[in-house]
């Protein structure tokens, strides 16, 4: 590190603010909500004269679009797209390297969106009052930053990137992997196209069908409750003034657990209704939004208002996911008048099953466990990769560890 040099954040970058000049183009206008753990995720176009009255600055490859507000929820990006029709919103600071000879664009977006970094400036973000936490960018440019020589900069980036690159292909393969089973339960269970005796698509060979109180069904199957596919179990009600962050016990799901598979929250309390959940377990949480999800974090108790749903012999999760989707999904869209909407045993009480002939059921689990298998274990490494690099980035970017020391260990 004797080559190393120290700077002040802002003599290296600065902020722009230029107005966007409009014209009769149509424009992609950026939100804080738009972006999100260094990718765009939406590129809404606009008519200019309907833009927002926020929307202002123009922004150019190699900048970093980094939110005022809770700098926690991770609403930054780095713009590595062509951005000639964008305009982004005065709550998006726009962060531009002065002399990309003396620091590299990524590797300062590297920086600022490091744990350590992201914590102190929502720390100070939450010391201001005001209605939203918010840092300004006099707060940035007061940041100490220790700087590699550009080479060195450069071997960071590219290792951290490749970790980004493979959690990207597993997204993606994961996306099109859901797609193919949702594709594939359609087919089978709501077109009834599944492959008959002879291997032919069932309905449209003339299948028979017969009715139902859910519309015509193949002969043989019948319409059961949701209990008939599946158990549910719900939740405990452990207690919260045994609850403790420094890993004592066993990991606790809570709802907002659901989205990152990282409970913030641990307890050494045995609850006697206690049900320990494990990766691949089906969960839904019960208040705001009843979406299904598939657990992919460490063995965890599932704490109140979340309910798991337990296929029974015979029923894939993959298929029980989907008979309970379109169904949770209902109950989310009709709950209306309440601040927060619930979903209750009252209301899955209510849920319907297809339940298909013993031999459909058989040859679905087995097509759909594979594709179920694959989405884990994609899932789960991405879990890896991403623990993986949060510890490796503050090591790299103080100097506490080398790159070609990282790639000898990890076999990267």
């Amino acid at each position: 590190m004797t080559n190393w040099k120290e700077y002040k954040l802002g003599e290296l970058i600065e902020t722009v603010s230029k107005t966007f000049k409009f014209s009769d183009k149509k424009v992609v206008f950026l939100n804080t909500s738009d972006t999100l753990e260094g990718k765009v995720i939406n590129h809404t176009l606009f008519e200019p004269k309907k833009l927002p009255g926020q929307a202002k600055k123009t922004i150019q490859p190699n900048d970093i679009l980094y939110s005022e507000i809770r700098p926690a929820n991770k609403r930054y990006a780095f713009v590595d797209f062509d951005s000639s029709n964008y305009v982004v919103s005065t709550k998006l600071m726009v962060l531009r390297v002065l002399d990309k000879e003396v620091i590299s664009p990524k590797y300062l977006y590297y920086f600022l969106t490091s744990d350590e970094i992201v914590s102190y400036l929502q720390m100070l973000a939450e010391s201001r009052s005001g209605t939203f936490p918010q840092i300004r960018f006099e707060e940035v440019s007061l940041l100490d930053i220790k700087l590699p020589p550009l080479n060195v900069q450069n071997e960071i980036v590219e290792l951290v990137a490749s970790l980004d690159d493979k959690i990207e292909l597993n997204n993606k393969i994961n996306q099109e992997l859901e797609a193919l089973a949702q594709t594939l339960f359609k087919q089978w269970f709501i077109d009834f196209e599944f492959p008959n005796e002879n291997g032919q698509p069932y309905k449209s060979s003339g299948g028979e069908m017969v009715d139902s109180e859910l519309g015509e069904i193949p002969k043989g199957w019948e319409v059961g409750s949701i209990y008939d596919v599946s158990d549910v179990i719900y939740g405990a009600p452990f207690k919260s003034k045994l609850f403790n962050q420094e890993n004592r016990g066993l990991p606790l799901i809570r709802i907002r657990d659901l989205k990152t598979f990282q409970p913030q929250n641990w307890t050494e309390e045995i609850h006697p209704k206690g049900t320990k959940i494990y990766a691949g377990d089906l969960v839904v949480g019960m208040d705001a939004e009843f979406r299904p999800h598939f657990w992919l974090g460490q063995t965890a108790w599932l704490n109140q208002r979340l309910c798991h749903f337990r296929p029974k012999k015979g029923f894939s999760k993959l298929f029980v996911r989907e008979i309970i989707r379109p169904q949770l999904a209902f109950h989310e869209n009709s709950s209306v008048g309440t601040t927060v909407i619930h979903l209750g045993k009252g209301d899955i009480d209510t849920f319907k099953s297809l339940i298909p002939s013993k031999n459909g059921l058989l040859a679905f689990e087995e097509l759909s466990n594979s594709l179920f298998d694959s989405i884990i274990n994609n899932s789960k490494e991405n879990q890896e990769l991403t623990i993986l690099r949060d510890t490796l980035l503050p090591k790299l970017i103080s100097g506490e560890l080398e790159v070609a020391e990282v790639m000898a260990e990890n076999k990267i």
